[in-house]
């Protein structure tokens, strides 16, 4: 666990350390030496908040008040961005109906594409959102954000064949979305502290309010107007996401600000600061246990994505007679609201980096419920496996941040994940189409689920490894700490000896 030092200690020359607490989930991390920086990068996150925030004083976290609405407005955008990725599969049906041909033998194959791609920006683009919140702040990035996923959206409402909505809904739509996404988590640790738990879990609930909600709305237009108006409705969520972005609002970091009420009362803050001089930390992938993560979730995400984008077309071939196909991700996002609530607050009592169980358990149930999807012959056996699917979906997506602080500590845990879900992007967007190129050549979705089922449970294998690696080096840590610090009190006792000794000389002398 990383540690700063007390400054009183710091002065005297002692070494006894302050343990840091938990880092609240979103919340940017207060400037500091890290346990990956040298000396020369320690005085280089001094400097820079030296030189950005002098004479201001932390603002307190008012744990309510107007914070309330920023809860509300951060609610919105994970309902709306996650909402919208998750009921991607009734879309994806339309848009085969739409673009399709029987000409085309890799139509599904194509259009899978479409969300996957979508879903992977998402990720890939968090790395670099992460600077621009730095830099801009969460309101202006937010908004800016929302602005462009409303435009691409739009844009995608006016296409007239598959290949365009690589551009208009993979990219564009989707780094909009991620532009408003990550300053919606940031945002709620500067409002909330002692509530930060609770919130955190209210805000991302609302992504499985909305996937519960979502596929009753597509399914009323996808049969009553086509595509493209059901696109153009979902520009409302955008637009009404560019709004809450206003909500953002930076709270004052002194006196002086409070009084000229310029970050209250303006569109925009105006802090002026020297911008950071390291932007990307590299140096968080020489922690061993943060970097086999970094391996082991990744490979464990090449069929994630996969029930979602293709669930809803292997129901309408498998269950043609069945009403109301989509409550089978109506119940995904039932119990993914709960795993997270769940699984949260039992990652609670669950020590250290032994977290990561956790995660491996989740990565066993997704992978082997992927596998029973082609096995339902029962609609009412796959809502089953549904249910249990999204219980574990959420609980692998709540301990995320918890993780990341044990592994790499309150400094980096930031850019630990901004990394993290950049590399994830890769396989979220390579496995749907490779799941929809296997439908195209065997005729049916079975194969393509069953592989899917496999790489979580590679990936939670390799998981298995990392609290091994993390306590063998927390004991080498430990033991080198443990010397240093004798060492240092060494030299102390020394010093204090040596100037005492001289200070009796000369009293000494003086008397003689």
């Amino acid at each position: 666990m990383p540690s700063q030092e007390e400054p009183t200690a710091a002065a005297l020359g002692m070494s006894e350390a302050q343990p840091l607490g938990p880092a609240p989930t979103g919340a940017t991390p207060l400037p500091g030496p890290g346990p990956s920086d040298s000396p020369e990068a320690a005085a280089e996150k001094v400097e820079v908040e030296l030189a950005g925030s002098a004479d201001a004083e932390p603002p307190e976290p008012p744990e309510g008040g107007w914070g309330w609405l920023v809860m509300l407005a951060a609610m919105w955008c994970n309902g709306s961005v996650f909402g919208i990725q998750n009921t991607c599969g009734l879309l994806f049906v339309s848009m085969l109906k739409t673009f399709g041909s029987k000409d085309d033998d890799k139509m599904v194959f194509k259009t899978a594409w479409v969300s996957s791609l979508s879903m992977g920006m998402i990720f890939f683009c968090c790395p670099i959102v992460s600077v621009f919140t730095d830099i801009f702040g969460c309101r202006k990035t937010a908004v800016m954000g929302a602005a462009v996923g409303f435009i691409g959206l739009m844009s995608s409402s006016f296409v007239s064949s598959i290949e365009p909505l690589y551009l208009t809904y993979g990219i564009i739509f989707a780094c909009g979305c991620s532009f408003a996404y990550q300053p919606s988590l940031v945002i709620l640790g500067h409002y909330f502290k002692k509530r930060l738990g609770l919130v955190n879990g209210i805000v991302t609930a609302g992504s499985s309010v909305f996937t519960i909600l979502l596929p009753l709305l597509l399914r009323v237009l996808i049969d009553s107007v086509d595509l493209f108006y059901t696109l153009r409705v979902l520009c409302i969520f955008m637009f009404v996401l560019f709004l809450a972005g206003f909500t953002y609002r930076p709270l004052a970091s002194n006196a002086k600000d409070k009084e000229s009420g310029s970050s209250r009362f303006s569109l925009f803050s105006r802090r002026k600061f020297s911008p950071p001089k390291k932007i990307f930390n590299f140096a968080i992938f020489k922690v061993t246990a943060y970097a086999v993560w970094a391996v082991g979730i990744p490979l464990a995400l090449f069929g994630y994505f996969v029930p979602y984008v293709h669930l809803m077309k292997h129901v309408n071939e498998r269950f043609q007679d069945e009403k109301n196909k989509e409550v089978v991700l109506m119940c995904i996002g039932i119990t993914s609201g709960v795993g997270r609530l769940l699984f949260g607050r039992i990652a609670d009592y669950v020590p250290g980096a032994k977290k990561v169980y956790l995660q491996v358990l989740s990565f066993f149930f997704i992978g082997l419920m992927s596998m029973m999807v082609p096995l339902c012959s029962i609609f009412g056996a796959l809502i089953a496996v549904c249910l249990i699917m999204g219980l574990f979906d959420g609980c692998f997506i709540s301990i995320m941040a918890p993780i990341a602080f044990e592994l790499v500590g309150a400094q980096d845990v930031s850019q630990a994940i901004g990394f993290l879900l950049g590399i994830m992007s890769i396989p979220m967007t390579v496995g749907p189409p490779i799941a929809g190129l296997l439908r195209d050549k065997l005729g049916a979705y079975d194969v393509a689920f069953y592989l899917a089922g496999i790489p979580p449970l590679i990936g939670g294998a390799v998981l298995c490894f990392i609290p091994w690696i993390h306590s063998k080096k927390q004991r080498e840590i430990s033991k080198t700490t443990g010397g240093g610090k004798m060492e240092k009190m060494l030299e102390n006792q020394n010093s204090l000896l040596s100037s005492s000794s001289g200070i009796c000389k000369k009293e000494s002398d003086s008397i003689i």
